[in-house]
């Protein structure tokens, strides 16, 4: 894609010297952003940053190749059936990689053993840099081996011992979430989950947690676990909760652990002619693009997608450099959306 700055198409061979030069900053500023380094402050890093996007800047990876005998070649583990979510944080986190000089591998994994050990051998047989990990690999062998071989890792969304992750507390922004469910009134809550990944257990737990400390009893078949994320199945698991509970009316909150499990579970409800959020409030997680543009908008637990995307390109960058503490994690912060899908309980 062509980026227009200030110093015309990115063909044009935009410098440090001018990324200085228009920031009113020294190159070494600059340059300290550019490769990951500590010491600079957080509004300086950001408006270099922003420069650089602007312009389009990107290293010469040749000549930093040779002298610094590293491929720049950066893994990327994911889903080859990601969902929206995965879709927008992977585009951040592939624009800040490019900013720090390096180019993307792909490695796609499906839902089955066999293709979690192909991925391995896929990896194995490429000269990297370094991988980030938007999937969450089950078997344990391929941790193992990371660990083993000392290859700079990141996860992003998930955590897994001995590898640093940027990711949110997924139980406590659940608890909020269902939280908020039980300051509007309401009581007979259920839930739309998956078991497949840890996210989704935990976001379960945290629904649970929440029950507990409300005194709700949840009753049996008042949570229904999916194999996918996506809204086909927040479709058919919103339709086994109807089914479980014969015409829908037991219940009057929903919490999906994901916004698109939330989008496929308000699409079942009007076609069994229950409205959102009049007869039953809706509550997603993610904050996805769509979730601010649906009808009606989604009440959701929005995850910093921006600041988890930078940080994760930056803590391999910084583990690449040999800067960081190769188990180093962060926990970031989230917030709830109140939008329309949501109501107190009349």
């Amino acid at each position: 894609m062509n980026r227009y700055g200030l110093y015309g198409k990115v063909d044009d061979m935009v410098s440090i010297k001018d990324i200085a030069k228009q920031a009113g900053m020294s190159t070494s500023t600059v340059s300290r952003v550019v490769n990951g380094k500590k010491y600079v402050n957080q509004e300086k890093r950001q408006r270099i940053l922003k420069l650089i996007e602007e312009t389009g800047y990107v290293p010469n990876n040749a000549a930093r190749s040779m002298v610094l005998q590293r491929s720049f070649a950066v893994g990327i583990v994911i889903s080859d059936t990601f969902n929206m979510f995965q879709q927008e944080l992977f585009s951040i986190i592939e624009r800040y990689l490019e900013i720090f000089g390096y180019h993307t591998l792909f490695f796609f994994v499906k839902f089955e053993d066999t293709s979690e050990e192909a991925c391995l051998t896929k990896l194995k047989a490429e000269k990297l840099d370094g991988l980030i990990m938007l999937y969450e690999i089950k078997n344990p062998v391929f941790y193992e081996y990371l660990i083993k071989t000392g290859l700079p890792v990141v996860t992003a969304t998930f955590h897994y011992p001995g590898i640093p992750s940027i990711h949110v507390n997924e139980e406590q922004a659940s608890m909020d979430a269902v939280n908020h469910l039980i300051n509007l009134g309401h009581r007979k809550i259920v839930m739309i989950s998956g078991d497949g990944f840890t996210f989704g257990r935990q976001r379960a737990e945290g629904f649970f947690q929440a029950l507990t400390a409300a005194d709700i009893i949840l009753e049996e078949g008042g949570i229904v676990f999916v194999r996918h994320y996506t809204p086909e199945f927040g479709m058919y698991g919103m339709r086994e909760l109807l089914l479980r509970k014969k015409v829908g009316r037991d219940f009057t909150a929903i919490f999906a652990a994901t916004d698109e499990l939330a989008i496929g579970a308000i699409r079942a409800l009007r076609d069994e002619g229950i409205r959102v959020p009049e007869d039953i409030s809706v509550v997603g997680f993610d904050d996805i693009d769509i979730a601010d543009y649906i009808n009606p908008r989604l009440t959701t637990i929005r995850q910093p997608m921006k600041e988890m995307g930078e940080q994760t390109a930056l803590t391999l960058h910084r583990s690449i450099s040999g800067e960081t503490n190769k188990t180093e994690s962060q926990t970031l912060s989230y917030k709830l959306i109140i939008r329309e899908s949501t109501m107190a309980l009349v």
